[in-house]
């Protein structure tokens, strides 16, 4: 596997993979489950733009992390069985 050539190049394939995910996912649970489900898709949201913004000024450490709990949230829907991804 080739090294990423810049910290832009492997930020852009996390963001690919989260921005699929976000417009793909529908949500499974009812009731005031859904609602709680959907809160934490929009603290996901969240952190997807604030890692886009840290990016854009430099701050890849800051941007990594945002990313990468936003990928977990949404990983954590996901293997609860709470929402679907196509």
């Amino acid at each position: 596997m080739q090294p990423w050539r810049s910290h832009e190049e492997r930020l852009s394939r996390y963001f690919n993979y989260v921005e699929k995910t976000l417009k793909e996912i529908s949500v499974k649970a009812c009731g005031e489950l859904r609602v709680k489900v959907e809160e934490v898709i929009d603290y996901a949201k969240r952190y997807y733009e604030d890692a886009k913004h840290y990016m854009k000024l430099g701050d890849y450490s800051t941007s990594y992390v945002c990313i990468a709990y936003c990928e977990g949230l949404l990983d954590s829907l996901k293997l609860l069985g709470l929402v679907d991804v196509r």
